[in-house]
């Protein structure tokens, strides 16, 4: 019992992916169960069944798949905000967390669309830069930027002065301190930033294809919901979730090649 509550514990890797399966399988049981009882409509709660079918219904049908050209698109789009998130975000969060005068000036622009919905912003960017790809390309790159700056600059800003202080006192520059003493140490957790900035774009993709996009997991879901397709929607859902888990345990395995000294958990 005493390990049940130890966040130090590591477990085993064997035993950590049979309790991952564990929850999964009962999630599944239990929508099973539900869709099975009938006290829930299907037009509102597919059976597994039924969702499997409409994937293999998405994936190939009449000689093209659907959902791979859906997957593309939203994939390129979130790939090409997140290079723009990680170009803007990561230089700016560290000026940031080295200026405390360049912090007092930003932080109050940028910190409270932490907790303001960005959605409301959709609007006049539909007005300002139209209905193509740069609108929502730029909409997924707001989304994302206003968490990652912020968890740049407190990365910086956590790492102890101590290292700050024994770079100048070899001479070092201010700016050099920054740059070889502070940010390597604070580079884990810059990563951290950066693999929550790109999950957060995946929540918006659908929000960024429902405005005029011919392709997209976001406009798949919608006209299977504008036709009551239930299981599609479930089906588009589904692999959103699938693309999120994928690219946040690639970017974690990337972390933990490029940052091996830090503790593991």
């Amino acid at each position: 019992m005493s390990q049940s509550w130890n966040p130090y514990a590591v477990l085993p890797g064997r035993l950590r992916h049979q309790l991952g399966f564990a929850g999964i399988a009962f999630v599944l049981l239990a929508w099973w169960g539900l869709s099975a009882s009938g006290w829930i409509s299907p037009n509102k709660l597919p059976s597994p069944l039924a969702v499997t079918k409409a994937f293999a219904y998405l994936a190939w049908h009449d000689g093209k798949s659907m959902l791979l050209d859906a997957t593309l698109w939203s994939t390129a789009r979130v790939a090409m905000a997140g290079v723009l998130v990680v170009a803007v975000g990561v230089p700016l969060g560290i000026l940031m967390g080295a200026s405390a005068r360049l912090n007092a000036v930003l932080s109050p622009l940028i910190d409270p669309f932490r907790s303001a919905p960005v959605v409301a912003l959709l609007p006049i960017l539909v007005m300002w830069l139209g209905i193509g790809e740069v609108m929502k390309v730029t909409f997924l790159f707001l989304g994302a930027v206003v968490y990652l700056v912020p968890m740049v600059r407190d990365a910086i800003q956590a790492v102890p002065q101590s290292h700050w202080i024994g770079a100048r006192d070899l001479g070092a520059t201010p700016w050099e301190c920054i740059r070889h003493a502070v940010v390597p140490i604070a580079m884990p957790r810059i990563a951290d930033g950066i693999i929550v900035a790109v999950s957060v774009m995946w929540t918006y993709i659908t929000v960024a294809e429902y405005v005029n996009a011919e392709v997209g997991l976001g406009q798949l879901i919608q006209n299977a919901r504008r036709f009551s397709a239930m299981d599609q929607v479930f089906a588009g859902i589904a692999v959103i979730i699938a693309l999120a888990l994928v690219t946040y345990q690639v970017m974690r395995a990337f972390k933990r090649r490029m940052y091996p000294w830090e503790t593991q958990t």
